[in-house]
């Protein structure tokens, strides 16, 4: 027997979309009921929280998450990531604020109700008037009378006034947001200079023995062979049978006249059109544009449309009507009409030309050949394929079925990363990487028609590979690793040197010299390590950067202030205002309902809530 919960929740789909105002408004309400005596989840103060507000808050925070996620939730998903304890506290602070609201005697008047009752659009008929059938048919559906509705209603408009008198008492500091501003806009000046290998007072030489043998014993993750599965499969591609496919100029003529409208295209125009109520105002608006006093994008902005409003694209004459051809006489843009179209009169402005484009029989016959060729190949494949899989379900081996079926066979040592060969294929490596050892070989598609079938032969553990297999590589990490090492010991000497008062200029290297720097600001082809530490020095200081392998050297020659009065610090000012008061709003408004939470008291009734989430289950 399915639950009142989920019959409910799927019978009124429709009735949630139109009641969307009023769930945002209130939280969600009016499931169907738990149980006779079930009625409430708890309590704050002296305000009940009603079983079905939390069952229906529920559900819209699921199905909310559901469509952001575009997939559905389980209820014990949702529960893992710890929507139903946000939901509880959500009505937690709505019940202690309607309590609140009740102690200290804030209420509205039937009036205040009433025009909030009458503007909600869930409620409205076809003339988008209020509708009491309308009203009384959605209450019915929901299971709620007139009374319960009004009356929750009510304490919504409480709790905003409530809401917005703490709020409405918060504002961001003037002199935070001054002195913060001002950081966020300040810029600065600095020389930037990076260290080659060739700034270095002599090379770095060659790598010994020893220095090899240290590197590697000190890296060992860096030469350790990655578990490799060791595959066998066979393989058969659209490719493998291009040689048995034959092609006649009498189907790749067919295919041509098949397809003929990509080969040969009409000239065209790109056009946009702006109908009018009557020829009068068409006529009129044409008159301006030719007077020079109005531009086509002017009269279309006068009847509230944009350009991009009325643009039809490329047109040929013939899909244009009767203003083809004034709009294809035409030789540069320009605005005709006004022409009768379905619409009413219309004017047509011309934007640009397409030239007629003709691609020939003999200069499209390479591309349809080796389309044809593929899709021949592919149909070949598919008509193999259930002998083949015959085989494999008969205990063929995989090399029995490529000596009778010509498929070809082979071997990879398959691992994370490995895209040579058929493991470019995205489907062979999935199949890889789930292949277990006891799985019989079975037929699988790829992407471009091809198949294969696999089997796992051993699976290799991480290994360290022998020192003599990678000297090379661990001589160049090495070489790559010290050479950073004196890069970075030279660059120390650098920026003590311009710390004791030497220019960057004058040390000898490359520099870039760069003024009123933004914080934030980028740098091109330079790690932003660079830019984060120029904003941390003091005016005339120097560091060094060492980021990405690359090693800088940078000195700041000048903090520049904002300018009070300028446009980047008002822009800031504002911005920061706006977040900040908006932040410390929120906060208000958390913290009060964290104290009059705690004034009140709150009980929870667990059983109550474990019904509604089993409904759910």
């Amino acid at each position: 027997m399915s639950s009142p919960l989920r019959s409910k929740k799927r019978g009124n789909t429709i009735i949630w979309i139109l009641m969307a105002m009023l769930i945002l408004g209130l939280g969600g309400f009016g499931v169907s009921n738990f149980g006779g005596s079930v009625r409430s989840i708890g309590t704050v103060g002296d305000r009940d929280i009603d079983v079905r507000d939390y069952a229906r808050a529920l559900t819209n925070e699921i199905n909310a998450f559901s469509a952001q996620v575009g997939q559905p939730l389980t209820f014990a998903q949702a529960q893992s990531l710890g929507i139903d304890k946000s939901v509880q506290a959500r009505v937690l602070a709505s019940a202690a604020l309607d309590n609140e609201a009740a102690q200290i005697g804030i209420s509205v008047g039937d009036d205040a109700v009433r025009n909030n009752l009458m503007s909600m659009e869930a409620f409205h008929g076809l003339d988008g008037q209020f509708n009491r059938d309308a009203y009384t048919l959605r209450l019915r559906q929901e299971g709620l009378s007139e009374a319960e509705f009004e009356g929750k209603l009510r304490d919504e408009v409480a709790r905003t006034l409530l809401q917005g008198a703490v709020q409405g008492g918060t504002a961001a500091p003037e002199a935070f947001v001054i002195h913060l501003a001002a950081w966020l806009t300040e810029t600065r000046s600095f020389t930037l200079a990076e260290l080659m290998a060739s700034d270095l007072p002599e090379p770095v030489p060659a790598p010994s023995d020893a220095d090899i043998q240290a590197y590697y014993d000190a890296h060992p993750e860096a030469f350790t062979r990655p578990e490799a599965r060791r595959i066998t499969y066979v393989w058969l591609s659209p490719e493998m049978l291009t040689e048995e496919v034959l092609l006649d100029d009498e189907a790749l003529q067919a295919v041509y006249q098949e397809r003929i409208d990509e080969f040969v295209t009409p000239e065209l125009r790109l056009v946009e059109r702006l109908v009018y109520p009557d020829e009068a105002s068409a006529a009129e608006a044409k008159a301006r544009v030719d007077a020079g006093t109005a531009t086509f994008e002017e009269v279309a902005a006068e009847r509230g449309l944009t350009l991009a409003d009325i643009d039809l694209g490329e047109m040929s004459e013939a899909a244009l009507g009767e203003a083809g051809a004034a709009v294809f006489a035409l030789d540069t843009p320009g605005v005709v009409g006004p022409f009768a179209t379905d619409l009413g009169p219309a004017l047509f402005a011309m934007n640009g030309i397409l030239e007629a484009r003709e691609v020939t029989f003999e200069e499209a016959r390479e591309d349809l050949a080796a389309e044809a060729t593929a899709d021949k190949a592919r149909r070949l494949i598919a008509d193999r394929s259930d002998g083949i899989e015959d085989l494999l379900a008969s205990g063929a081996t995989l090399e029995e079925v490529a000596n009778e079926t010509g498929m070809e066979l082979g071997e990879i040592a398959f691992s994370e990363g490995t895209e040579e060969g058929i493991a470019a294929y995205g489907g062979f490596r999935e199949a890889a990487a789930a292949a277990k050892a006891e799985d019989f070989p079975a037929l699988a598609a790829l992407d471009d028609g091809g198949v294969f079938a696999l089997r796992l032969d051993g699976i290799d553990p991480p290994a360290l590979r022998p020192i003599e297999e990678v000297r090379d590589d661990a001589a160049r990490a090495w070489t790559r690793d010290e050479t950073e090492t004196r890069l970075a010991a030279l660059g120390e000497e650098v920026a003590a040197r311009v710390g004791a008062g030497e220019p960057l200029e004058s040390t000898g290297l490359v520099t870039t010299r760069y003024g009123d720097f933004a914080r934030g600001g980028f740098l091109a082809d330079t790690p932003a390590e660079v830019a984060e530490q120029v904003f941390t020095l003091d005016d005339g200081a120097a560091a060094v950067v060492t980021a990405g392998r690359r090693v800088h050297v940078v000195t700041l020659t000048g903090i520049h202030a904002a300018d009070p009065a300028g446009e980047d610090m008002t822009r800031a000012k504002e911005g920061l205002s706006a977040q900040t008061g908006q932040s410390l709003a929120q906060d208000m408004v958390q913290l009060f309902v964290q104290a009059i939470e705690a004034e009140a008291g709150i009980t929870l009734d667990p059983a109550a809530i474990n019904a509604v989430h089993a409904q759910m289950n």
